[in-house]
């Protein structure tokens, strides 16, 4: 644990290695906007084209990475990490006021996030292959990206860091090259810079036929901003800000590159894309293998992103426990095969059913504009928290929600187009989330507590009593109760009324999950010396729950203190120096048919079990022994008003 930390530090400090990981994992996403982005914009302008569609729309892709990827992600955002962690989940686990509108809100764009994350493989990838068809005209496009597809997410489960240590090269590459290209271009129509003039922007959203709502294929070039505030506990801030200085002037070279062709070329636009069109033809087939290669490395970092948000959104109780495995020995590598799949099958889906980028476009960046949205809110409730000036934050407020409502409101056109496809993924995942969350919000208003110091001397009894067979040396429960000096009573219930379970010494782990991503710390409360013991474990939303692991380091603890002795009850295997036996007990509070709530709760409850069968049982998720584990069910009791009392009839 203590080498994987100083693995981590170390790569996060600027450092040239930390710069070119950076690149790897971060800038897959906007770094491969150049091949769809400009296109998107010539496409859907070529019936009324002009000078002003070109530079209007340079002028807008400028001003959109300056103003949205620069401003608010690199120089605002980034200051908005936990613990040096970022994303909507960290920043959700920043707020102290956690409101419902906050839950509600961190939903939303969390889902909306996934859900997008669909469409960046797709469309990356099958953008790229089409190059190809510029050398070979018939060239299957399709077969070839689901046999890219399907080889990227069955590598998953092995890990990729040994791949991943060629992901940063290979994005040097890539970023080296788009400046190469639009400069190639550039040094012949260098008048094409005026388009950092905004005055060119606002003429095209205000003056060219249907400019505003080419704003939608404008915001493409910004849709893996994002990622840059999600994958910050990977690489570091200041590896992030300092990279993006490289990056952003090798994308805008290259758009400004594509302007340049463009207004050299009005006679070739139709059905064009002006990325490949900047290549010499003798560079072409090295240069689709090299942008073939950046799409993989950027949809590696989106799966890996996804995984992270999942299992984030896991630690945060937003999602049900699912399966996380550890493929290799590094910390920050995780494996959900749930996840895995999942992306597979959508991905492959939307390659299928979209067929080709250009309509993939159509569909693309509706759902992350809402995660925009939602990130601008959660920062402003982080930075009202902390004080910062009121004006500041309405300066803020009236910016972004500006820009961001005006990219949705030009992004809804694409609904009709396949936007619904995003949004359908999302209001998904957002079910998902809204029944777990809150199906769990109404079972825990319901959990009943019991004051410890009432049943002292009944757990002296029961221990020491040899009338009830005793049910393990050492009887184990998983608690919630915060309070030291008290438990749920449905623990009491299992103990003294369900069935009398007699230990000689019961043991109380309670897991609290707290805001500090990388906590990883216990305390232990002998409530009664011998008999009744309390376990608190800290642990950060990044760290994973091996509870079972930790609570034998525990225990190795206490033994060399001298705190407890871990030799067996039973004379016959104490002699032999055996030691105690262990029995861990988990119960599930179910709700009555007959319950009171409200029709809305009912519902809640509905989804919130649906989704229980996608998720692990908690003895998979705190990965307990299954053959060393009790699980029972106990009502959760509701009062209710009783009308009349049923009559004995004789």
């Amino acid at each position: 644990m203590k080498d994987s930390e100083q693995q981590d530090q170390s790569i996060k400090k600027l450092s040239l290695a930390g710069l070119i990981l950076t690149l790897g994992i971060v800038y897959g996403d906007i770094g491969t906007s150049p091949l769809y982005t400009f296109k998107a914009i010539i496409l859907g302008g070529r019936d009324n084209f002009n000078d002003l569609l070109v530079y209007g729309g340079l002028s807008a892709i400028f001003w959109t990475l300056t103003l949205q990827t620069t401003i608010k992600y690199i120089i605002i955002t980034l200051r908005a990490d936990n613990n040096g962690e970022g994303g909507i989940f960290a920043l959700y686990a920043l707020i102290k006021k956690r409101s419902v509108a906050a839950a509600i809100l961190t939903m939303i764009g969390g889902s909306a996030l996934i859900a997008d994350g669909v469409l960046t493989p797709s469309i990356t990838v099958t953008a790229s292959v089409e190059g190809l068809k510029l050398i070979k005209p018939g060239f299957p496009v399709i077969p070839v990206v689901l046999i890219i597809f399907s080889a990227l997410f069955f590598l998953q489960q092995f890990g990729t860091a040994y791949l991943a240590r060629w992901f940063g090269p290979v994005m040097v590459i890539w970023f080296s090259l788009l400046a190469l290209l639009g400069f190639s271009q550039l040094i012949h129509t260098p008048e094409i810079l005026k388009a950092v003039n905004p005055e060119y922007a606002y003429r095209f959203i205000t003056e060219y036929p249907g400019g505003f709502v080419l704003m939608g294929a404008v915001f493409l070039c910004t849709t893996g901003a994002e990622a840059l505030y999600s994958d910050m506990g990977l690489c570091g801030r200041k590896n992030i800000r300092v990279s993006w200085i490289f990056v952003k002037t090798a994308l805008l070279l290259n758009y400004f590159g594509q302007g340049a062709w463009i207004i050299s070329n009005y006679q070739n636009i139709n059905d064009i894309n002006p990325f490949y069109s900047i290549m010499p033809k003798w560079f072409l087939l090295p240069g689709i293998i090299i942008s073939t290669c950046a799409a993989i490395v950027a949809s590696q970092a989106i799966i890996s992103g996804s995984y992270t948000l999942i299992g984030e959104a896991v630690r945060l109780n937003f999602w049900p426990k699912i399966r996380v495995l550890h493929p290799t020995m590094f910390r920050n590598q995780v494996y959900l095969p749930f996840v895995n799949w999942f992306l597979w099958i959508a991905c492959s889906f939307v390659v299928i059913f979209f067929r080709n980028s250009t309509n993939m476009e159509a569909a693309y960046g509706l759902a992350i504009t809402i995660t925009m949205i939602i990130t601008t809110l959660l920062l402003s409730f982080y930075h009202y928290e902390k004080g910062t000036d009121h004006r500041l934050l309405y300066l803020f407020l009236a910016v972004y929600l500006t820009i961001e409502s005006g990219f949705l409101i030009a992004n809804l056109n694409k609904f009709a187009y396949g936007g619904w496809f995003t949004l359908l993924l999302a209001a998904s995942f957002y079910i998902i989330m809204y029944g777990w969350y809150f199906g769990r919000k109404i079972k825990n208003r319901y959990i009943t507590f019991a004051n410890l110091e009432d049943y002292i001397d009944l757990f002296k009894d029961l221990s020491k009593d040899e009338s009830v067979p005793k049910t393990a040396t050492n009887l184990v429960y998983i608690i919630r109760a915060n309070n030291p000096d008290q438990v749920e009573s449905k623990v009491i219930y299992s103990i003294f009324k369900k069935q009398p379970k007699r230990a000689n010494t019961y043991w109380f782990l309670h897991v609290n999950t707290v805001n500090d991503p990388r906590v990883f710390e216990y305390k232990v409360t002998h409530i009664i010396p011998g008999i009744l013991i309390r376990i608190d474990f800290n642990i950060g939303f990044k760290v994973e729950p091996r509870i079972d692991l930790y609570f034998r380091e525990v225990l190795e603890d206490l033994v060399k203190s001298g705190e407890i002795t871990l030799e067996s009850s039973y004379d016959s295997l104490r002699k032999h120096d055996l030691q105690g036996d262990f029995k861990f007990v988990l119960i599930d509070r179910v709700m009555p048919i007959d319950n009171p709530l409200s029709t809305l709760e009912n519902i809640t409850l509905t989804i919130h079990n649906l989704v229980r069968r996608i998720s692990q049982s908690e003895v998979r998720a705190l990965q307990l022994d299954s053959t060393n584990t009790i699980e029972e069910q106990v009502p959760i009791i509701i009062d209710q008003p009783v009308e009349s009392r049923i009559t004995r009839v004789k």
